[in-house]
Protein backbone atom coordinates (compact mmCIF):
# COMPACT_ATOMS: atom_id res chain seq x y z
CA UNK A 1 0.00 0.00 0.00
CA UNK A 2 2.96 2.45 1.01
CA UNK A 3 4.63 1.36 -1.98
CA UNK A 4 1.51 2.49 -3.95
CA UNK A 5 0.94 5.73 -2.37
CA UNK A 6 4.67 6.63 -3.25
CA UNK A 7 4.78 6.21 -6.45
CA UNK A 8 1.83 7.76 -7.44
CA UNK A 9 3.00 11.06 -5.21
CA UNK A 10 6.04 10.98 -7.56
CA UNK A 11 4.31 10.27 -10.72
CA UNK A 12 1.44 13.49 -9.88
CA UNK A 13 4.83 15.95 -9.35
CA UNK A 14 5.86 15.27 -13.13
CA UNK A 15 2.55 15.41 -14.18
CA UNK A 16 1.05 18.61 -12.30
CA UNK A 17 4.34 19.91 -13.21
CA UNK A 18 3.91 19.26 -17.14
CA UNK A 19 0.60 20.05 -17.64
CA UNK A 20 0.82 23.60 -15.65
CA UNK A 21 4.71 24.49 -17.18
CA UNK A 22 4.39 27.90 -18.56
CA UNK A 23 7.48 29.03 -21.18
CA UNK A 24 8.77 32.20 -20.79
CA UNK A 25 10.65 34.54 -23.51
CA UNK A 26 13.89 35.92 -21.88
CA UNK A 27 16.85 36.65 -23.58
CA UNK A 28 18.90 37.22 -20.59
CA UNK A 29 19.90 34.48 -18.34
CA UNK A 30 21.45 35.10 -15.27
CA UNK A 31 21.30 32.03 -13.22
CA UNK A 32 20.77 32.34 -9.67
CA UNK A 33 22.53 30.31 -6.83
CA UNK A 34 21.05 29.34 -3.64
CA UNK A 35 21.90 27.30 -0.33
CA UNK A 36 19.84 25.43 2.03
CA UNK A 37 19.79 23.71 5.67
CA UNK A 38 17.37 21.81 6.90
CA UNK A 39 16.28 19.46 9.99
CA UNK A 40 13.37 17.18 10.63
CA UNK A 41 12.13 13.47 10.17
CA UNK A 42 13.00 11.47 7.15
CA UNK A 43 12.65 8.23 8.56
CA UNK A 44 14.50 9.37 11.60
CA UNK A 45 15.88 12.90 12.48
CA UNK A 46 17.98 14.26 9.96
CA UNK A 47 19.26 16.99 8.22
CA UNK A 48 19.92 17.98 4.67
CA UNK A 49 21.64 20.32 2.64
CA UNK A 50 21.22 21.54 -0.76
CA UNK A 51 22.60 23.79 -3.46
CA UNK A 52 19.70 25.10 -5.61
CA UNK A 53 20.25 26.93 -9.30
CA UNK A 54 17.23 28.70 -11.07
CA UNK A 55 17.05 30.73 -14.18
CA UNK A 56 19.29 27.64 -15.98
CA UNK A 57 18.36 28.74 -19.46
CA UNK A 58 15.88 30.98 -21.72
CA UNK A 59 12.31 28.84 -21.83
CA UNK A 60 13.23 26.23 -19.40
CA UNK A 61 10.72 26.27 -16.31
CA UNK A 62 12.76 23.97 -13.81
CA UNK A 63 15.17 24.60 -11.27
CA UNK A 64 17.91 21.93 -10.45
CA UNK A 65 18.93 21.13 -6.93
CA UNK A 66 21.48 18.75 -5.51
CA UNK A 67 21.28 17.60 -1.73
CA UNK A 68 23.26 15.65 0.52
CA UNK A 69 21.25 14.26 3.80
CA UNK A 70 22.07 12.49 6.62
CA UNK A 71 19.52 10.41 9.39
CA UNK A 72 19.42 8.53 12.40
CA UNK A 73 17.28 5.51 11.37
CA UNK A 74 15.83 2.47 12.81
CA UNK A 75 18.26 -0.84 12.71
CA UNK A 76 16.45 -3.48 13.13
CA UNK A 77 16.31 -7.12 14.92
CA UNK A 78 19.46 -7.85 16.83
CA UNK A 79 18.49 -11.29 17.41
CA UNK A 80 17.56 -11.87 14.12
CA UNK A 81 20.50 -10.21 12.57
CA UNK A 82 22.98 -11.79 14.74
CA UNK A 83 21.48 -15.22 13.03
CA UNK A 84 21.23 -14.57 9.83
CA UNK A 85 24.28 -12.78 9.03
CA UNK A 86 26.58 -14.43 12.24
CA UNK A 87 25.87 -17.15 13.85
CA UNK A 88 22.74 -18.64 17.15
CA UNK A 89 24.85 -17.43 19.86
CA UNK A 90 22.44 -15.68 22.39
CA UNK A 91 25.01 -14.38 24.85
CA UNK A 92 25.71 -10.65 25.50
CA UNK A 93 23.33 -7.24 25.89
CA UNK A 94 22.63 -6.12 22.04
CA UNK A 95 22.67 -2.93 21.03
CA UNK A 96 21.60 -1.33 17.81
CA UNK A 97 21.83 1.73 15.94
CA UNK A 98 21.03 3.05 12.18
CA UNK A 99 22.06 5.72 10.11
CA UNK A 100 21.92 6.82 6.48
CA UNK A 101 23.75 9.49 3.81
CA UNK A 102 21.17 10.16 0.76
CA UNK A 103 21.64 12.16 -2.10
CA UNK A 104 19.68 13.44 -4.25
CA UNK A 105 18.92 15.51 -7.70
CA UNK A 106 15.60 17.64 -8.06
CA UNK A 107 13.93 18.95 -10.70
CA UNK A 108 12.16 21.87 -9.15
CA UNK A 109 9.09 23.86 -10.58
CA UNK A 110 7.83 27.06 -9.39
CA UNK A 111 4.05 27.05 -8.60
CA UNK A 112 2.86 30.83 -9.53
CA UNK A 113 -0.49 31.69 -7.86
CA UNK A 114 -0.20 28.64 -4.87
CA UNK A 115 -2.31 29.61 -1.95
CA UNK A 116 1.44 29.16 0.73
CA UNK A 117 3.21 31.66 -1.00
CA UNK A 118 6.30 30.85 -3.02
CA UNK A 119 5.76 26.90 -3.52
CA UNK A 120 7.25 24.70 -5.59
CA UNK A 121 6.82 21.11 -6.78
CA UNK A 122 9.90 18.86 -7.18
CA UNK A 123 10.93 15.44 -7.70
CA UNK A 124 13.74 13.06 -8.98
CA UNK A 125 16.58 10.15 -8.25
CA UNK A 126 17.26 9.16 -5.12
CA UNK A 127 20.71 7.32 -3.93
CA UNK A 128 20.96 5.83 -0.17
CA UNK A 129 23.91 4.49 1.83
CA UNK A 130 22.22 2.64 4.89
CA UNK A 131 24.02 0.98 7.87
CA UNK A 132 22.98 -0.84 10.67
CA UNK A 133 25.16 -1.93 13.37
CA UNK A 134 24.80 -4.46 16.02
CA UNK A 135 27.10 -5.07 18.89
CA UNK A 136 26.36 -7.38 22.08
CA UNK A 137 28.20 -6.24 25.55
CA UNK A 138 29.53 -9.19 26.51
CA UNK A 139 28.96 -11.77 23.51
CA UNK A 140 32.61 -10.12 22.20
CA UNK A 141 30.22 -9.13 18.53
CA UNK A 142 30.13 -6.24 16.34
CA UNK A 143 29.04 -6.30 13.22
CA UNK A 144 27.15 -3.52 10.23
CA UNK A 145 25.04 -4.52 7.29
CA UNK A 146 24.97 -2.18 4.93
CA UNK A 147 22.91 -1.83 1.35
CA UNK A 148 23.52 0.88 -1.25
CA UNK A 149 19.87 1.80 -2.74
CA UNK A 150 18.42 3.88 -5.79
CA UNK A 151 14.83 5.38 -6.17
CA UNK A 152 12.58 8.03 -6.19
CA UNK A 153 11.36 10.95 -4.32
CA UNK A 154 8.91 14.18 -4.60
CA UNK A 155 7.19 16.69 -2.93
CA UNK A 156 6.13 20.31 -1.97
CA UNK A 157 8.54 22.75 -0.65
CA UNK A 158 7.50 26.61 0.41
CA UNK A 159 9.46 29.26 0.97
CA UNK A 160 9.16 32.56 3.57
CA UNK A 161 11.31 35.64 2.42
CA UNK A 162 12.84 36.88 6.11
CA UNK A 163 15.01 39.13 4.92
CA UNK A 164 15.93 39.64 0.75
CA UNK A 165 18.26 37.34 1.20
CA UNK A 166 16.99 34.52 3.72
CA UNK A 167 14.08 32.21 2.97
CA UNK A 168 12.21 29.84 5.47
CA UNK A 169 12.23 26.94 4.19
CA UNK A 170 9.40 24.41 4.50
CA UNK A 171 9.13 20.81 2.74
CA UNK A 172 7.01 17.96 2.68
CA UNK A 173 7.34 14.87 0.37
CA UNK A 174 8.18 10.89 0.02
CA UNK A 175 10.62 9.72 -1.02
CA UNK A 176 10.86 5.31 -2.22
CA UNK A 177 13.95 2.90 -2.06
CA UNK A 178 13.38 -0.05 -3.43
CA UNK A 179 14.79 -3.24 -1.67
CA UNK A 180 18.62 -3.90 -2.52
CA UNK A 181 21.41 -6.24 -1.49
CA UNK A 182 22.07 -6.89 2.41
CA UNK A 183 25.85 -7.26 3.25
CA UNK A 184 27.13 -8.32 7.05
CA UNK A 185 30.32 -9.62 8.22
CA UNK A 186 30.99 -12.31 4.95
CA UNK A 187 27.29 -12.81 4.43
CA UNK A 188 25.12 -11.20 1.86
CA UNK A 189 21.38 -11.36 0.76
CA UNK A 190 19.94 -10.19 -2.55
CA UNK A 191 16.52 -9.42 -3.95
CA UNK A 192 17.13 -11.27 -7.22
CA UNK A 193 17.93 -14.37 -4.84
CA UNK A 194 21.97 -14.54 -5.35
CA UNK A 195 23.53 -15.28 -1.62
CA UNK A 196 27.08 -14.91 -0.63
CA UNK A 197 27.80 -17.58 2.08
CA UNK A 198 24.18 -17.61 3.71
CA UNK A 199 23.71 -19.55 6.84
CA UNK A 200 21.46 -22.69 7.23
CA UNK A 201 19.51 -21.88 4.13
CA UNK A 202 18.18 -18.00 5.11
CA UNK A 203 17.23 -15.74 2.05
CA UNK A 204 16.81 -12.26 1.51
CA UNK A 205 13.56 -12.46 3.09
CA UNK A 206 14.38 -13.41 6.24
CA UNK A 207 17.58 -10.51 5.82
CA UNK A 208 14.80 -7.83 5.18
CA UNK A 209 12.75 -9.42 7.71
CA UNK A 210 15.60 -8.81 10.50
CA UNK A 211 17.27 -5.48 8.91
CA UNK A 212 15.11 -1.98 8.83
CA UNK A 213 16.63 -0.87 5.24
CA UNK A 214 14.84 2.00 4.33
CA UNK A 215 12.00 2.03 2.06
CA UNK A 216 9.29 4.43 2.40
CA UNK A 217 10.61 7.70 3.63
CA UNK A 218 7.95 10.44 4.57
CA UNK A 219 9.87 14.08 4.78
CA UNK A 220 9.28 17.11 6.89
CA UNK A 221 11.97 19.42 6.34
CA UNK A 222 12.32 23.24 8.43
CA UNK A 223 15.36 25.34 7.44
CA UNK A 224 17.02 28.43 6.06
CA UNK A 225 17.66 29.58 2.59
CA UNK A 226 20.44 31.68 1.70
CA UNK A 227 19.95 33.27 -2.24
CA UNK A 228 23.42 34.66 -3.30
Amino acid sequence: MWKFIAICLIVLVFLVAASNAQIPVNNTVKPKVGMSVAFGSKDGFGSELACNVSNLASGFPFDLRFGIGYAYVQAGDPAAARRVFINDATNGVPEKNGRKWDYKLDLVYPMKGFLLGNTSLYGGPRYSRFTANFSYVGGNEDFDVRSNQWGLGGGLESAFAITPKFDLMVTTGVDYLPSAELKGHDTSYSPDGETGKERDDYTFTDADDAIDQPEVELRLLIGLKYNF
